[in-house]
């Protein structure tokens, strides 16, 4: 009996070991393009929320309104599919779908 609970425990080990290693199917890909920063770090903006009353981006995970902070970097526009940051004299665009063109 004590030989069957130890092979069962053993498995229930084994395949908790592989479920540590399953991603997230929903998770965006990190490998996806970005805009390089100042440190060398990409800022990868992820969502755009635009309404009557506010406009608002997912950059990096975080919620930024226009005119918030992103680093160094301050977020002066946003539009359906993307956003314009100002870093001193610089502008940097963020686009929604960096790979896609559109197309009139």
């Amino acid at each position: 009996m004590a030989k069957r609970l130890t092979a069962a425990l053993g498995l229930l080990v084994a395949c908790g070991a592989l479920a540590q290693g399953l991603q997230d199917p929903t998770r965006p890909p990190s490998a996806s393009p970005s805009v390089q920063d100042s440190r060398g770090e990409g800022s990868r903006l992820q969502s755009v929320l635009i309404s009557p009353g506010r406009k608002l981006a997912v950059i990096d995970g975080r919620t930024v309104a226009l005119g918030g902070r992103v680093g160094d970097a301050t977020v002066v526009a946003i539009a359906p599919a993307q956003v314009i940051l100002q870093r001193g004299g610089a502008y940097e665009t963020l686009k929604l779908h960096p790979g896609i063109e559109k197309k009139p």
